[in-house]
């Protein structure tokens, strides 16, 4: 590990969580919001479901390691809700095992420490339609329905708050857009750039309302390295340097 150390914010779930460093993804925007504050690790499983989290929960977050980390963002849910395929095979998981994992999942994360902070995103609502075109011939059918996301993003809240862990109602955070379903997702499932934004957007709202101490909310979080310098741009007028540690005006929106 690099160092100086700084926080650490693991991203734990399926391809939506993948795929969230691509395209102007949501995990690359939390990287840049966080930039020279907290350290973004990405650990996302394309086609993944709660049951295979439960099983590598040791591995990828193991008790005795040196450093915990300081937030966990956790998105599993949509594969779990697809349709059973009548083989027995695939990534369904019957609701009420879902739950189960995910209250594991919970479980397990906040016992690595007393500062590791858990925040959940539950499935997000899918264009229905899009799926069906998006079909593939090296795949069987895949069942996606925005009743059983609904119901699957129902039972993620019900469970976070019975269990007092933040969480992040994407099902309906999206559908407060009149326009979501053509400018949230790509193929009907994953999310585009317009989408991320809004799943940033929602984050940004829990770790700036959250009564965590210390807060980890970016403003919040101290810079790396930012002492004044000679070898900072220099003003204007020639009489001094400009530090630009915390500027943000490359950014096309604030986070505020």
């Amino acid at each position: 590990m690099v160092g100086p150390s700084r926080p650490q914010f693991v991203l734990f779930g399926s391809s939506i969580t993948q795929f969230s460093f691509s395209n102007g993804g949501w995990g690359a925007i939390l990287a840049d919001v966080y930039a020279r504050k907290a350290d973004i690790f990405l650990r996302g499983y394309l086609s993944w479901n709660s049951r295979r989290a439960v099983q590598v929960l040791d591995q990828v977050f193991p008790k005795d390691a040196a450093v915990q980390p300081s937030l966990v963002i956790v998105y599993f849910g949509g594969n779990d809700s697809m349709g059973p395929h009548a083989s027995g095979l695939g990534p369904h998981v019957p609701l009420p095992e879902y739950v189960d994992n995910m209250r594991k999942i919970a479980t397990h994360i906040q016992s690595l420490s007393d500062k590791t902070r858990l925040i959940f995103l539950t499935c997000p609502p899918v264009n229905e339609t899009k799926v069906r075109e998006s079909s593939s011939k090296f795949l069987s059918e895949l069942v996606r329905t925005n009743e059983l996301c609904k119901a699957y993003a129902q039972a993620c809240v019900k469970l976070c708050q019975e269990m007092g862990v933040k969480v992040v109602d994407l099902f309906s955070a999206f559908q407060k857009r009149d326009d979501w379903m053509n400018v949230c997702l790509t193929d009907g499932i994953h999310l585009s750039a317009e989408g991320s934004k809004v799943v940033v957007e929602e984050i940004m709202k829990v770790l700036k309302e959250a009564e965590w101490k210390p807060s980890l909310f970016w403003k919040s979080l101290p810079t790396e390295f930012a002492e004044d310098s000679p070898y900072d741009l220099v003003a204007a007028d020639g009489s001094k340097t400009l530090n630009g540690s915390d500027w943000i005006i490359h950014r096309d929106i604030m986070w505020d």
